[in-house]
């Protein structure tokens, strides 16, 4: 009997000791041991207890704390000298009452600080038990009461920590959420100075006579979001009671002051048997710690207006009376909240602020980074100085922005349209997160840190507290899951201060004038004329319907439009540029990433304002396809593609259409967004140099659109062959087929109006008849002209043949052999020329090698140019010249044709090669440049006539790119439009009002180029 009543014994101890592990014990022998103490006879039977335990942070600990809470009341005396009954009313109390078993066992639990303080004072535990759902949220008016009692330090410091216990209860059972925990540690805190100010008055009422004292709280404490331990940053000022006679009277109320101060500042701060309550930090007055604690209103003022630097403004954002003499209080606060909303218009603020913040990230230890939930990146200061710096920026204008509180300043950001819903709903979230586990961090032993512990006992105690409030499966392992939840916000919080605290809209915002950010109509009228605008009751009309209204979408136009119409104005035409921006809005409007990325995405909205604002070709394409807008924000979005990707996307969309006509509108749709890709980045790109026309080096803008925009017609070239063959001949046409690029094409210059030159060339396939491949090849070429000159809104792409042997009266198509045979026989010099330019840009990439393979010898010839074939050369540029330049035209300004144009460089580089590539490999290439640059590096060039040719070509090709972009329509000379050409000179580089110094720098470097043209290509002797 004995052995099988063990056994039951022994089963009914494993039973226990499995529960008690299933109930999150880590130590079951100890928390036996201690469940079979005397002390705890009451309740051991309770099933209950176990699973009030199981819901605790710490299991362990609560256990613990509860065995020591008894046993100190076992020894302790209740008033009146009756022998303490109170472990047994605690005890019966937390059979019958849930709600304190849940609060009591949970804060032992989670916080053993606060076990230590109910073990010293055992009957606070009743503050536990009393209060009712009435009254969950108590204020600062219900604190100071609690505090009335505190005649010291350590009275101080009891009534304190009582206050805390009941915070702390309500924060772990989930009856108050993270913002409502904080707010009510701020009210307790300032209801703790006021209670050491009384003190301190208390113990020296003479210097209370002579002053008067207001504590100012800043930080996390004037926000209204305390940590549970955490430095309570205060701004004392002070002023004398009586009316300074002498200046004594004010020297004597700053003594008094400053030792009232500094004794509230020991009775919070200083450690005692009760341990603290929290530093108080006056660090953030002015001068900080080498300035005088006190300082009267005046003094303040004096210090910030002339003194202060951007982060003392940034503090005082969240700078709040508290305690003291309110009257002094609210004159300070409302002396000092101007210069808080003006702090953005200072010089440099935005960099000023970001660089801030970059040094505290660097000045964490490097073993630390990773750990630290504050100051890391991917912290709590990430979100802080984000939400700060959106606040200070915009809440110039707008007063509802102004809070103190991080979370409330965040949903009015969202609210008012500043930040997205979506980015601030997550950084509400993760916000709330980082400071609910700094909070269990610092409960536990209510010490001051930031750093995440490493050991698996900490890490386990914080997760199993949060996982209770953010309902995590209980399946999973709380300490994965914390770390894994930790990481992620962590993550979402460095992208989204990456994306808000660096916007480029902030720091253009910040250099708003103070009136530019608001201005009622007439104001607004008024500066819309100061800023350049020739309609400014149009330009009102535009805003107006933009802007008005109380809808989401109204609401970020007016954040952008103040800084839109800044650039606008640094345009040649701000007016069309604020009419096309209305235009693209009216498009786009309802789609809801568009103004979210002019808002949020990089330099999205700049960019954009420069294109709408630099012309019409631009906005004309973006106005057919306004979804592009969408590349104005992506950092590669501007880069241009290359043109296997591009022939690739055509080709498929050419495949998928179900005529010829739908193929080539596929492929032109393709064109008109490459094309706005290539205007766009173009455009862009010319603003915000400080470089003058004559010293910056252009020439990699210009080859990268003049090889972007061949690529793009080549690939268009392509997509229409395909389209054409399938409409004729299914998928395989008689003959192979090859597009041969000329001119500028083939020399890969193109520009925004410039014709594609081509010449067509075919091969019968084995077998098929040369009549009939001679017909398949003709309809093909004809359809392929035909399908591209269909009628467009889009720029044109004229297709030319007419540089084919016989020109216009020639065969449009031709045969390799007949090509061969044609060149052979009756090929004249300026054939040879133009072939310098041939390159295969479409079709069978082997025929197009071997028509290359042809015309080689006839444009690199063997021995060079003879002397008779140089002056036929000669002699046909003059014939162009006199016979092609428009009447009327001043040929000092022509592009292409005039004085040091395009036409004098090419014919001078394309003599050189047809002289000298058959000697000198590397001058066959059909770029201009290069082979200018061949020339010279193979001495047949002086360096300085290279440049100079090479600068005269730059500034010819870079004005008729400017003329199609300003006035959507090719030309070759400066506009006669004012702004117009005011337009053509700010692509240019010109600042406004500039036309006259721009026609004089082209004068003078097309003329320095035709001295050399004259010198290389007219000399008879060269």
């Amino acid at each position: 009997m004995r052995e099988g009543g063990g056994r039951v014994q022994q089963g009914r101890r494993d039973s226990r000791f499995g529960r008690l592990l299933r109930h999150g014990f880590t130590d079951p022998a100890t928390a036996e041991r201690l469940l079979d103490l005397p002390a705890l006879s009451a309740v051991r039977g309770d099933p209950m207890l176990l699973d009030a335990l199981g819901a605790t942070a710490d299991p362990d600990l609560a256990l613990r704390q509860l065995v020591r809470l008894v046993e100190s009341l076992s020894d302790h005396e209740r008033p009146g000298g009756d022998p303490a009954g109170g472990p047994q009313e605690l005890l019966g109390t937390l059979i019958g009452a849930k709600p304190l078993r849940d609060r009591l066992l949970r804060v032992l639990g989670a916080s053993e600080a606060l076990g230590d303080h109910l073990v010293r004072h055992p009957l606070d535990w009743h503050d536990l038990a009393t209060y009712e759902s009435a009254d969950l949220h108590p204020g600062v008016e219900e604190f100071t009461r609690c505090l009335d009692d505190a005649h010291d330090a350590d009275t101080l410091r009891a009534a304190y920590r009582r206050c805390l216990l009941s915070i702390a209860a309500r924060d772990v059972c989930g009856t108050i959420d993270l913002a409502a925990a904080a707010t009510e540690l701020a009210d307790l805190a300032t209801a703790t100075l006021r209670a050491a100010l009384r003190i301190a008055g208390d113990a020296a009422p003479e210097d209370t006579a002579r002053c008067r004292l207001a504590v100012i709280a800043m930080g996390k404490c004037g926000g209204h979001e305390l940590n549970y331990v955490s430095d309570v940053d205060v701004i004392f000022v002070a002023e004398p009671v009586a009316e300074p006679v002498d200046g004594t009277e004010e020297a004597e109320a700053m003594r008094a002051a400053t030792r009232l101060a500094s004794h509230l500042m020991r009775l919070c701060s200083d450690t005692t048997a009760e341990g603290t309550i929290w530093p108080v930090d006056a660090n953030l007055r002015p001068e900080g710690r080498n300035g005088p604690l006190v300082r009267t209103l005046s003094s303040h003022l004096a210090y910030y207006e002339r003194w202060a630097k951007t982060w003392e403004f940034q503090a005082l954002l969240k700078a709040r009376p508290v305690a003291g003499d309110e009257a002094l209080g609210r004159a300070y606060a409302d002396a000092v909240a101007p210069l808080v909303w003006q702090a953005a218009e200072r010089e440099n603020f935005v960099a000023d602020v970001q660089q801030m913040r970059r040094r505290v990230v660097e000045n964490i230890p490097a073993a630390q980074i990773d750990r630290e939930l504050k100051l890391g990146p991917g912290g709590l200061r990430d979100v802080e100085f984000a939400v700060q710096l959106l606040q200070l920026v915009h809440g110039r204008a707008d007063a509802g922005l102004r809070s103190g509180s991080t979370l409330d300043a965040l949903a009015a950001l969202a609210a008012g349209g500043y930040v997205g819903r979506k980015d601030a709903a997550a950084l509400d979230e993760a916000y709330r997160f980082l400071r609910s586990m700094e909070h269990r961090i610092q409960l536990y032993k209510l010490r001051r840190t930031h750093l995440v512990p490493e050991g698996e006992a900490d890490l386990r105690r914080i997760a199993r507290s949060l996982a209770t409030a953010y309902r995590w499966d209980r399946g999973e392992d709380p300490v994965t899951r914390l770390r894994k939840e930790w990481r992620r916000h962590a993550r979402e919080v460095r992208r989204l201060h990456e994306k808000l605290f660096y916007r480029p809209l902030l720091d253009a915002v910040a250099q708003l004038e103070p009136g530019a950010v608001r201005l009622s109509p007439k104001a607004a009228g008024q500066r819309l004329e100061a800023l350049g605008y020739a309609d400014p009751a149009a330009a009102l009309r535009h805003l107006e319907a933009l802007a008005s209204g109380v809808t989401r979408k109204a609401a970020i136009q007016r954040t952008l439009l103040p800084v839109l119409l800044e650039w606008f104005a640094d345009s040649a035409d701000p007016d069309a540029g604020l009419l096309n921006f209305r235009k693209v809005s009216d498009a786009l409007g309802t789609t809801p990433w568009y103004l979210r990325l002019l808002r949020d995405e990089g330099a999205a909205a700049e960019n954009l304002a420069r294109v709408l604002s630099g012309g019409r070709l631009a906005p004309d394409l973006l106005m057919r396809a306004p979804e592009a807008v969408a590349l104005l924000g992506d950092p590669g979005g501007l880069r241009p593609r290359d043109r296997a990707h591009l022939e690739q996307e055509v080709l498929a969309a050419v495949g998928r259409a179900e005529g010829p006509e739908q193929a080539v509108a596929a492929a032109r749709g393709v064109r008109r967004r490459e094309m706005f890709r290539t205007a766009a980045a173009d455009l862009i790109s010319t603003y915000g140099t400080e470089e003058t026309p004559a010293e910056e080096d252009f020439g990699p803008r210009v080859d990268r659109v003049g090889t972007a925009l061949s690529d793009l017609t080549a690939a268009t070239v392509s997509g229409a062959l395909r389209a054409a063959v399938r409409a004729g001949f299914g998928d395989t046409l008689p003959t192979r087929f090859a597009v041969i690029g000329m001119g500028r094409f083939g020399g890969a210059e193109l520009g925004y109006a410039s014709d594609a030159d081509v010449l067509f060339v075919h091969e019968p396939r084995e077998g098929v008849d040369e009549q009939q491949a001679a017909r398949a090849a003709f309809a093909v070429a004809n359809e392929m002209r035909r399908l591209l000159e269909l009628p467009s809104a889009d720029p044109p792409l004229l297709v030319d043949a007419d540089l084919r042997p016989e020109g216009k009266t020639g065969p449009l198509v031709r045969t390799l052999t007949s090509y061969a045979a044609y060149y052979r026989r009756w090929s004249q010099v300026w054939e040879s020329q133009a072939l310098l330019r041939a390159r295969p840009v479409a079709g069978d990439p082997g025929l197009g090698r071997r028509f290359v393979e042809l015309i080689d010898p006839l444009r690199y010839p063997e021995g060079g140019l003879d002397e008779a074939a140089a002056r036929e050369i000669r002699r046909l540029k003059a014939r162009m010249e006199s016979e092609r330049m428009p009447r009327g035209t001043d040929p000092t300004t022509h592009a292409k044709l005039g004085r040091g144009g395009l036409s004098d460089v090419e014919w001078t580089v394309q003599l050189l090669q047809l002289r000298h590539a058959h000697a000198e490999p590397s001058l066959r290439t059909t770029g201009t440049r290069e082979a200018l640059f061949a020339a010279r590096d193979a001495g047949l060039l002086d360096p300085h006539d290279a440049r100079t040719l090479d600068e005269a070509w730059l500034l010819a090709t870079r004005m008729r790119n400017a003329v199609m972009l300003v006035r959507g329509r090719p030309g070759d000379t400066f506009p006669a439009d004012v702004r117009e050409r005011a337009a053509v000179g700010r692509y240019l580089g010109y600042e406004l009002g500039s036309a006259g110094e721009m026609l004089d720098d082209y004068r003078r470097v097309t003329r320095r180029a035709r001295t050399v043209v004259e010198r290389l290509f007219y000399d008879a002797e060269s």
